[in-house]
């Protein structure tokens, strides 16, 4: 009991620092980004306007129509305005309605201005997205705040944010997964179709040499043909004349030299 004590009071002095608390909402949302994008779909410390301004994350969007290789940033912030929902949390404890009144539009505030930071200082179309994502590291602060009525509508018209909670960020961030492998799987396609394309060019330039190369051959079994129809005809003409023996022959066409030689005693070839 006494370790679990000061775990708690470690956690509660985490939650109380407005700067160590800040770094934990912006740890919980990097691990989040980690878990569901690939580290070239985000980027850290994002000037995504003018200025020194610097966005804790946003995320790599393709551009529209031709300026699709430029990248549109999705500005997303993490904020934890605990204070007001403690307290809040407090008095609903102790039954006091006042109190609970009191914190709930206190906690308003708040977010909205929050909601006004994030567009003022990171919402610069086209450059980025027309809106951009608040983000609240915990779940009960988040479903307090869309439990307020109007509030979400509000932020959404007037500062062009969104609300998301962890559970809420995680469908959204798999939804833009989703977008990414469908981009990613036009890409391929559309250098498929290229290569496909490059293939059907070359393959009509193959079909072309082999025409010719079929032609050549023709040519070449149409003047055997002759060849061998003149060769039959000379033969005709020759049927009658008496051969001479194969010395005398040797004698008169001494040019004429046979390569394959029977010896017809030990019928070996020379």
């Amino acid at each position: 009991m006494q370790t679990l004590a000061t775990g708690v009071g470690d956690l509660k002095k985490v939650l109380t620092n407005v700067k160590t608390r800040g770094t934990w909402g912006e740890v919980q949302l990097g691990a989040l980004l980690e878990q569901v994008l690939t580290p070239d779909q985000f980027a850290v410390n994002v000037a995504t306007k003018g200025g020194g301004e610097r966005v804790e994350f946003a995320i790599k969007l393709p551009g529209q129509g031709a300026n699709r290789d430029e990248t549109v940033w999705l500005p997303i912030d993490a904020k934890f305005p605990v204070e007001d929902y403690q307290r809040m949390m407090e008095a609903q404890e102790r039954v006091d309605v006042d109190g609970v009144e009191a914190a709930g539009r206190q906690l308003e505030s708040r977010v909205k201005a929050c909601a006004a930071d994030i567009c003022g200082k990171y919402l610069d179309p086209p450059k980025t997205t027309d809106f951009g994502i608040l983000f609240l590291p915990i779940e009960g602060l988040f479903a307090e705040v869309i439990r307020r009525p109007g509030l979400t509508e509000v932020i959404q018209r007037q500062y062009r944010v969104m609300i998301a909670g962890p559970t809420t960020l995680w469908s959204i961030l798999n939804s833009l997964q989703m977008g990414f492998r469908t981009l990613a799987i036009e890409k391929r396609s559309s250098e498929v179709w290229s290569l496909l394309a490059a293939v059907k060019t070359e393959w009509t330039k193959y079909g072309d040499v082999l025409d010719a190369v079929q032609k050549k051959i023709n040519q070449a079994s149409d003047t055997i043909e002759k060849a061998k129809t003149r060769s039959r005809a000379v033969g005709r003409k020759l049927k009658d004349v008496q051969e001479l023996p194969a010395g005398e022959s040797a004698v008169l066409i001494p040019e004429i030299v046979l390569e394959d030689e029977v010896d017809l005693d030990d019928g070996t070839v020379e």
